[in-house]
């Protein structure tokens, strides 16, 4: 039998229209293509003959239009990608303004009414008024233990009585020296005690008198720890005028010098005035007598502070109003932070307060249900306003279907398993109490509401504190790390709040039966 001439399936006789136009479209796209680098071409060549006839000056003129436009859209491009980055810390921290007193001494009159500690912060505002008032310029001598700062301040005050100790963190509180430099300048030296002792109880008070100052000389010997530049780099930031006194420069060539300068500003980000010295130290001395003996003896070292003299005068000669300036704005940025710092202690013990008071009214209220479907009532009403409260704390404005939301969002966490497992191991909490009969029911609630209650109220006040704001995800994935964080002893403290509960109505009910 002969064979049939195979036929097209109705799919691919289907595609065949389409194969033709995509193949006529194709080809349309080719020819204006070709046609439209035939002109662009075209073009070209007729611009380029012109250009040949054309002037020098219509040349230099018609480069330098070429040059600008394209500098400019360079620039365009790279503003567009650049666009919704966000911005270096190093840009975020100039743009930001710096806090001004009469805001700081507002926010200090609010955060004292709503029950901060602010005694110790107002001092420092009272203490820049009297130093204003005292018209004093106030050096601080600054830097690690051991670095030589004593021996320093004796160098720069030839005659004074200073203890020098050979094994560091000798200075424990801030000693404050009058000097009057060769120019006549009268200064406050203050030697203050040395970063990183063994304790490091003394680190906060050095740091806040070097930014009480007007200038900061830092005292080191070489190249400098991760710390050291940590704390040149807070200095910097702040506006402080510094001066690195790089110590024991008989170590060092001035190509080893060039060097140290070279790693500061890479490091800290910025030029920094260093200045070499010499202050303290023995070294040995070999005197040869005409009969040839030889004696060797140890003395001190001859100081050598003259181009840190030189230094320190330059910033002196300086307007002294951009001085004050200068000082005004670190001791400020100290106020703040000190504010901040007291603002966030005051707050987190008040959350945590209001988060046990929330979560025993949830163990209660639980104890108290009367009927079925009555405890989620009353837990209902208790969540909204724990969040309600925690927002109030910590100012920020929350709106009544953002809470409930959550709130919803944190009830369907609980139900899909975490309440019957938190159950279950409630009730093994329960029968370790000795000479516990059944458990009721209500009284295993009970303990699982208090747990929950403090789980979200932590995470809530965390997210608040954290982000300025109830943000739902973060909050309810860390309300999930907290319930299972100390699960077992919280249970524990609850469920002895619970059984003094009932053991106390029951012997209410026998007293009055």
């Amino acid at each position: 039998m002969p064979l049939s001439k195979p036929s097209l399936s109705s799919a691919a006789q289907a595609w065949l229209p389409i194969r033709l136009l995509l193949a006529v479209g194709a080809s349309v796209g080719v020819a204006v293509l070709l046609v439209l680098v035939l002109y662009l071409t075209d073009l070209g060549l007729s611009v380029w003959e012109r250009l040949q006839r054309a002037p020098t000056t219509f040349w230099i003129v018609y480069l330098l239009i070429l040059g600008v436009l394209g500098a400019g859209g360079v620039y365009a491009v790279w503003r567009v990608l650049r666009w919704g980055r966000p911005a270096s810390k190093a840009r975020a921290a100039a743009l930001a303004k710096p806090p001004d007193e009469a805001t700081l001494r507002e926010r200090l009159e609010r955060s004292a009414a709503a029950g901060v500690a602010v005694d110790t912060i107002r001092h420092e505002l009272e203490e820049l008024q009297r130093r204003r008032a005292a018209g004093e310029i106030v050096v601080a001598v600054f830097g690690e233990i051991s670095a030589g700062k004593s021996s320093l301040i004796r160098a720069l005050l030839p005659g004074t009585d200073i203890a020098v100790s050979v094994r560091g963190g000798t200075t424990r509180e801030v000693i404050y020296y009058t000097w009057t430099s060769t120019a006549g300048d009268r200064l406050i030296l203050a030697d203050l005690p040395g970063l990183n002792e063994a304790d490091g109880t003394l680190d906060q008070i050095a740091r806040d008198e070097a930014l009480r100052a007007h200038v900061v000389i830092y005292v080191c010997e070489g190249d400098l720890t991760r710390d050291q530049y940590q704390a040149l780099r807070n200095l910097v930031d702040l506006g402080s005028p510094l001066i690195v006194a790089l110590n024991k420069i008989d170590r060092f060539t001035e190509r080893e010098l060039d060097l140290v300068r070279q790693r500061l500003a890479e490091r800290v980000g910025e030029q920094i005035e260093v200045a070499p010295v010499q202050c303290g130290g023995m070294e040995e001395v070999t005197r040869i007598y005409h009969d040839g003996r030889e004696e060797t003896t140890l003395r001190e070292r001859s100081p050598r502070v003259e181009k840190l003299r030189h230094a320190l005068q330059r910033y002196l000669d300086t307007d002294p109003q951009v001085l004050d300036a200068l000082r005004d704005t670190a001791v400020f940025v100290l106020v703040q932070q000190k504010l901040d710092s007291a603002v966030a202690q005051h707050r987190s013990a008040k959350a945590d307060a209001i988060v046990q008071s929330y979560s025993r009214k949830a163990v209660f209220g639980a104890l108290a249900a009367v009927s079925p479907g009555t405890d989620i009532l009353i837990q209902g009403y208790l969540g909204f306003n724990l969040i309600k409260e925690l927002c109030a704390l910590y100012e920020v404005p929350a709106r009544e279907v953002d809470m409930q939301r959550f709130l919803d969002l944190a009830g369907n966490q609980i139900k899909r398993g975490s309440f019957k497992l938190l159950l279950a191991l409630v009730g093994n909490v329960f029968k370790a109490f000795p000479g516990m009969g059944t458990v009721v029911g209500g009284m295993m609630h009970a303990v699982v509401y208090g747990l929950i209650f403090e789980s979200l109220g932590k995470a809530v006040a965390r997210s608040l504190e954290s982000r300025g704001d109830l943000v739902s995800g973060p909050a309810l994935r860390m309300f999930e790390d907290n319930l299972s964080e100390d699960l077992e002893a919280r249970a524990k403290r609850l469920a002895q709040l619970v059984w003094a509960r009932q053991r106390d109505g029951e012997r209410a009910e026998s007293a009055t039966g």
